[in-house]
């Protein structure tokens, strides 16, 4: 019998000062056998980045005709299409084919660099695509806030998102590689 997933509860409260969007979350997350700690966090921050009342998570690992995290409008129509990590150049143009706009969190240090050399020149023609960096440093201050039964209060202004719970706080500094013009 395979490994099941690991059911990760989360509370999120999210204080956009750059969208004026404010909110709280209760999460559900699961976590796949193979996925690791860190893939779970940059999933929770992409949520917090574009912290909607209708974004949700996909079904996870393994499943190519969702992303990791989306947004869909009322009539079911794609609205937001979120990826971690370095996806296929054919995985990033086929979403935004489908999305009114794609967010690819791209986070692993130098794997990350080496993934956008390759791809910049197929991906830098997509007008609907945002590349977010997230620094490798960034990345494991969040690891390090892991837990089963996360309360996470979140604060981005200026582009800095500071994520604060009870056993310390991490600060994260997306970096973009490219900026999509979907979103107004």
């Amino acid at each position: 019998m395979a490994p099941k997933a690991t059911v990760l509860k989360a509370e999120l409260q999210v204080s956009d000062m750059d969208r004026n969007a404010y909110g709280a979350y209760p999460l559900t997350v699961a976590q796949h056998p193979s996925e690791t700690d860190q893939r779970v966090m940059v999933r929770i921050i992409a949520f917090a980045l574009h912290a909607d009342e209708r974004l949700e998570f996909g079904r996870g690992l393994g499943n190519e005709e969702e992303p990791d995290l989306w947004l869909r409008d009322y009539t079911g129509d794609i609205d937001l299409w979120i990826d971690l990590g370095q996806p296929d150049e054919s995985r990033v143009k086929k979403a935004c084919g489908r999305a009114r706009e794609v967010v690819v969190v791209n986070y692993g240090g130098r794997a990350s660099d080496l993934w956008w050399e390759r791809a910049k020149a197929t991906l830098d023609r997509l007008k609907n695509l945002s590349v977010i960096d997230l620094p490798s440093g960034d990345v494991e201050q969040l690891v390090a806030l892991y837990q089963r039964g996360l309360r996470l209060n979140c604060m981005i202004e200026e582009g800095e998102l500071r994520v604060m719970s009870d056993t310390g706080e991490a600060l994260v500094r997306p970096a973009y590689r490219q900026r999509g013009k979907a979103r107004s």
